[in-house]
């Protein structure tokens, strides 16, 4: 395969054949960046996701297997993409008006599944199997020939499963790594079942504990480092954790890296090892370094597979979701948004969906500072909802404000909605409105868990505030530790709108004093 690839049409520009070619792929533009609410459907229709969040697709020539694993953006402009298969391509031109036109030339290959991008003083650092490596394009003809270790120290085994995702640098310049297991269950390598975080002198600190099967790394609008988690043994379900130094996060399989020498000066004692069949929030209870998932999301509701991480620290130009994070789920083909607040000193918070319809199963993502979101995608392995085998998208918010829940937050006695536009007080103030109920998950050794210690509380009242912006819900009673779905179906805008998405989920690890 050549190095470089034109994705763009070929064709002698005064023939017939070039000249119709063009005429269609003006039209095929024309339609796909025409207002969704003009273009395809009447005025009386309810909005859809594009109508606020327009999605575009690059063009992969196809003699290349883009399986996005890490997206980063290039201080000369270029968008840096890796695979699965151990390459990086650079994209020219990323944000032009139509991705279509976009050339992808390779910067490197001949790596190990690269999970994880971050560019700083003119290096780029990825995140492989088995090392973080930093490469550097010294002769300026646009392919990487420097290579260099940055550190390597864990270990692999020839599992498959043993991904390792990479983080970009936080405040202190440190790439936070987390480490899969090997298979589901055990550790057959060192850290395998880690976080580590790799500082600027390439020396590793052992970080949390507990991990078992990571999607993505990346950190809230505080610099506080966050990770995803997929359903297994010892994960209910899928879920987004906080990766607060010295804590264990839920599975006990690397637990058997205590004993080294290192680990125990960074971390301490090896906490004790948690009931199998108990729940997650019992569980906190008695072990004090375990800090359970801030937000879980319901397996089958919010997808399956949860994947990579942004922030919204665009100051609005993303849209009304300012300093919320984005997740991906890779076997939905989607992005959720997570509403985080603090209880007591620890994370919880609700997901919502966000948007779906992604050429693959997501994986990398990058928010830029513009508001740009650049979503990488593969399907190699499992099974997607987005059909490519790999894909790169892109989505932008129109200008256009969806009528959403933009917060969720908790009350000793129900919960606090904040919508991003006025509500209709009738339709808001109506308890029939809005659905409730409760559901946990079996915190246990074996896979996964469904659904249980369901309760279906009542609201008791919906009050709305003067602007009209937020309404109070009283619930007479809730439960600790369990996800609070809430479908607030009936809620309309005060200009008669249904919610773009009217599902939320709470996961209410602690109720507010």
């Amino acid at each position: 395969m050549s190095d470089q690839t034109d994705s763009r049409t070929s064709g002698g520009s005064g023939t017939p054949e070039a000249n119709l070619t063009r005429f269609l792929r003006y039209v095929v533009l024309a339609l796909a960046f025409w207002p969704a609410s003009t273009a395809v459907r009447g005025a009386d229709t309810e909005p859809v996701e594009n109508d606020f969040y327009r999605m575009a697709s690059f063009e992969v020539p196809k003699e290349i297997m883009l399986e996005a694993g890490g997206v980063e953006l290039l201080p000369n402009g270029e968008l840096a993409v890796s695979t699965r298969r151990g390459e990086i391509w650079l994209v020219d031109k990323p944000f032009a008006e139509s991705p279509t036109d976009a050339r992808f030339k390779r910067f490197a290959h001949g790596l190990h599944e690269v999970l994880g991008l971050a560019y700083r003083d003119g290096w780029l650092y990825a995140t492989q199997r088995g090392e973080v490596t930093r490469l550097r394009d010294d002769n300026g003809d646009g392919q990487a020939d420097l290579f260099e270790t940055v550190n390597d120290d864990w270990q692999i085994s020839g599992d498959y499963h043993e991904y390792a995702f990479g983080s970009r640098f936080d405040r202190d310049g440190n790439i936070w790594v987390v480490l899969c297991l090997t298979g589901s269950f055990g550790s057959d390598a060192k850290y395998r079942g880690w976080c580590l975080r790799i500082t600027p002198d390439g020396k590793s600190i052992p970080t949390c504990s507990g991990i078992r099967s990571p999607g993505g790394i990346g950190m809230n609008a505080e610099g506080e480092m966050f990770y995803t988690d997929n359903q297994g043994p010892w994960n209910g379900t899928c879920g987004l954790k906080h990766l607060s130094p010295g804590k264990f996060v839920g599975h006990p399989g690397g637990n058997r890296w205590y004993d080294l020498p290192e680990v125990q000066a960074a971390m301490g004692p090896r906490p004790k090892d948690p009931q199998s069949g108990s729940r997650f929030m019992t569980e906190a209870a008695s072990i004090p370094e375990y800090e359970p998932a801030a937000v879980l999301f319901p397996y089958g509701k919010m997808g399956k597979s949860a994947s990579g991480i942004v922030c919204d620290t665009t100051e609005g130009r993303f849209g009304p979701f300012t300093g919320q994070m984005f997740v991906a789920d890779q076997s939905d083909s989607t992005v959720m948004r997570c509403f985080l607040e603090k209880i007591d000193g620890h994370y919880q918070g609700a997901c919502f969906p966000f948007r779906e319809g992604f050429g693959s199963g997501c994986v990398g993502m990058l928010l830029t500072d513009t508001g740009t979101l650049f979503v990488g995608g593969t399907n190699r392995g499992w099974a997607s909802r987005g059909q490519k085998p790999g894909s790169l998208d892109r989505v932008v918010w129109t200008g256009k404000t969806p009528f959403e829940i933009q917060e969720m937050r908790a009350k000793p006695d129900g919960f606090e909605l904040k919508f991003t536009q006025p509500v209709d007080p009738k339709s808001a103030a109506t308890i029939d409105s809005y659905q409730l109920e409760t559901y946990g998950y079996i915190y246990q050794a074996q896979y996964g868990s469904p659904e249980v210690d369901q309760t279906h509380p009542k609201i008791v009242s919906a009050t709305v505030s003067p602007d009209q912006l937020t309404v109070r819900l009283v619930v007479d009673s809730l439960k600790a530790g369990n996800v609070h779905e809430l479908i607030s179906g009936g809620v309309r805008s005060a200009t008669g709108q249904p919610l773009l998405h009217k599902e939320a989920y709470y996961t209410l690890n602690r109720i507010p004093e």
